[in-house]
């Protein structure tokens, strides 16, 4: 592993198992910390911008207990069906209708990532687009009821049923989709 001698504790800040099982996958040690960020952005940024702002947003809370060999990997994931940001899904029925708003679409995964040590913070994003097919409103109904996408920016975790058989295809990284650009990070990373 080329991040053997890495001069950093890593600490990602993240609930997601998904992000989780990513970073495990790059066989880097770390922990968990995660703290509660209000997930507010102001309304003239454009689509890159807000995942940027998130993803900073969350490392700033860490900014004045970060210790001088750590290192605080925060990001954020925003779905994009043109220039509406289509975020978590209160309930049900919201879900149902971002699912029905993506059905036979193009639309864009933006992933930013924020790595702040110490001495310094740096942030990068990556795009990746998704096509689904025409979703009926069956398969819509069967993959919220049994699936429950909640936690999940646009409704749909790619890596679910709905990845399967809904998306015909993608343009850029899969894992950006799943919640955390593995290949761009290890880079940035070996670059930190």
């Amino acid at each position: 592993m080329l991040l053997v001698n890495f001069p950093y504790h890593i600490v990602l800040a993240s609930k997601s198992p998904r992000r989780q099982e990513l970073l495990k996958g790059l066989g880097i040690d770390f922990e968990i910390r995660t703290k509660e960020v209000e997930e507010v952005y102001p309304s003239d940024l454009k689509r890159e911008e807000v995942a940027l702002f998130l993803s900073e947003l969350k490392s700033t809370a860490f900014e004045k207990e970060i210790k001088a060999n750590e290192l605080v990997i925060t990001s954020d994931t925003i779905v994009c069906l043109e220039n509406q940001i289509l975020g978590k899904p209160a309930g049900v029925d919201e879900a149902k209708a971002m699912l029905h708003q993506l059905s036979g679409k193009k639309h864009e995964v933006i992933t930013a990532v924020t790595l702040l040590s110490k001495e310094k913070k740096h942030s990068f994003f990556v795009s990746t687009s998704v096509y689904f097919k025409e979703l009926t409103p069956e398969e819509v109904d069967y993959y919220v009821t049994n699936y429950h996408p909640f936690d999940k920016a646009g409704s749909y975790g790619i890596q679910e049923w709905i990845g399967y058989t809904g998306i015909k295809k993608i343009e850029g990284s899969y894992f950006n989709v799943v919640g955390l650009p593995v290949h761009q990070l290890y880079e940035e990373l070996l670059k930190f």
